[in-house]
């Protein structure tokens, strides 16, 4: 028999906003324990929260870059459960009435488009945490940290409309983009600032009823949600091809070990015993406010990725790589109003500055390169100038210090060098110098050219303008042939 995945995940994404959602408590990160929680947080007797607008703003407009409809009224409800970090014993969230309803989000299958729909997005307020594992906990203790309390979520609950782990994996690295193109989420899984609960069942093909579904939790990356859902999936389709029954349960990835862990059966849903919050008026949303956020909202990864490449022609790969980041594509752009080769610019800059990022763990913007320094750089290497090992030789000095490329060029005596009576005596003594390289040649090995042209440019400093080397060489060898 052959099975279909049926997979939808919720998401929870924690708001770049500088103060709680219900106080003016601090949100920072890494902060020590239990230092920035307050009588609200804390849930004591009498006090009253206060909706953080600057977080409802956020919310809005993920929605809106996500084709939700954006309620005009939407409620707060009380969702009670009781767990050592949630001091007041429930939790501040939405439930009827949320503020964001339907929607969708794009994926790229190999070149076609598939839109995986969403029930709903709605605000509420993080939990606590409990800590466990830490070197400074007691061994077989648990500690409570409350700064996560009152910090702002967005919820974002999908269909079940994702068919395969990697469908899942895709979906989640374009939510992530689209949450960091508009600002509203610093989206750190490590930090917590990014979390997913996955749901997965298995059917057989053509029936329309769903099977058992099973959660999925503790998975702090989305190759780990992919691996995790992936691990489920066969375990699910042995059981079923066995005709043993699938236990709705709540699962534990343990990243380590690369398997399942039961954590408590579920056979039947949690009663949260929601209620209206009595504490909040209701979200009455002015027209005008919704239009102005809207205007507001850039242009999104995907069809950034897909205008890059009809604009600049480059390559698909290239457009993925450089819409990733809507700092990185704007970076791109701006160079390329000063420099029009988009080729050599989307070379370099997944090449030498995604490596540099990369290695310094750094942004763009937290670097001295602008798009015209980079721009510059690149003219000279177009121009015949310098050459692009030259480029490259002297780019980490350019971006820790926001020096001219020109200037640093001749200061430092690099400008390439395409003086065919110069670079002619040079190839004579590299031929001179690497007989038994020549004889390989003569005998019909032409990989042996590339390492001549090595020899030369490296005698020459990477001064040698390549493409007159190449031609010099292969005259000189013409030569020896005859």
């Amino acid at each position: 028999m052959e099975f279909e995945t049926i997979i939808g995940l919720e998401v929870h994404s924690q708001l770049k906003t500088e103060s709680k959602i219900f106080c003016s408590c601090s949100t920072q990160f890494g902060a020590e324990p239990n230092s920035q929680i307050c009588p609200i947080c804390l849930g004591m007797p009498g006090v009253l929260p206060v909706l953080n607008r600057k977080a409802v703003e956020f919310a809005i407009k993920m929605g809106l870059a996500t084709h939700c409809r954006i309620a005009a009224h939407s409620i707060f409800a009380r969702k009670n459960y009781f767990y050592p970090d949630l001091p007041k014993g429930y939790q501040i969230s939405q439930f009827e009435e949320p503020l964001c309803e339907g929607g969708s989000v794009e994926i790229d299958l190999g070149g076609k488009v598939k839109q995986i729909g969403l029930v709903r997005i709605h605000l509420e307020e993080d939990a606590g945490k409990s800590v466990h594992a830490e070197d400074w906990v007691p061994a077989g203790e648990t500690l409570v940290d409350l700064n996560r309390c009152g910090v702002p979520l967005i919820e974002i609950v999908s269909q079940p409309d994702i068919r395969s782990p990697h469908e899942a994996f895709l979906y989640l690295t374009e939510l992530k983009r689209i949450l960091e193109y508009l600002d509203v989420s610093d989206c750190n899984m490590e930090e917590g600032s990014l979390r997913c609960d996955a749901n997965i069942s298995i059917r057989p093909v053509g029936t329309a009823e769903l099977g058992t579904k099973t959660e999925v939790k503790n998975m702090n990356s989305f190759h780990g949600v992919e691996k995790a859902l992936e691990y489920e999936e066969e375990r699910q389709r042995k059981l079923l091809a066995q005709g043993k029954k699938i236990v709705q349960e709540t699962l534990l990835w343990n990243a380590r070990e690369n398997r399942i862990i039961p954590m408590r059966s579920k056979e039947e849903a949690h009663d949260y015993r929601y209620f209206p919050e009595p504490d909040l008026v209701p979200v009455e949303l002015e027209t005008a406010w919704i239009e102005k956020l809207k205007a507001e909202i850039p242009e999104l990864p995907l069809a950034k990725k897909n205008r890059l490449i009809q604009e600049y022609q480059v390559p698909e790969y290239d457009a993925e790589v450089l819409a990733t980041s809507r700092e990185l594509a704007d970076f791109f752009e701006e160079t390329l109003r000063r420099f029009s080769n988009a080729k050599l610019t989307s070379n370099f800059m997944m090449g030498e500055v995604l490596r540099y990022l990369s290695e310094k763990k750094l942004t763009l913007n937290a670097t001295r390169l602008t798009p015209a320094l980079l721009a510059d750089l690149l003219a000279m290497v177009d121009g015949g100038k310098i050459s692009l090992g030259i480029a490259k030789s002297i780019f980490t000095e350019i971006i820790e210090s926001g020096c001219s490329p020109q200037q640093l060029v001749t200061e430092r005596g690099l400008l390439q060098v395409s003086d065919e009576s110069e670079l002619s005596k040079v190839v004579q003594e590299i031929i001179a110098a690497n007989p038994v390289e020549v004889e390989k040649f003569l005998a019909g090995k032409e990989q042996v050219v590339g390492f001549l042209v090595g020899q030369i440019m490296r005698a020459s400093k990477g001064k040698a303008n390549p493409k007159v080397v190449n031609q010099l060489l292969r005259e000189e060898l013409a030569k020896l042939k005859k």
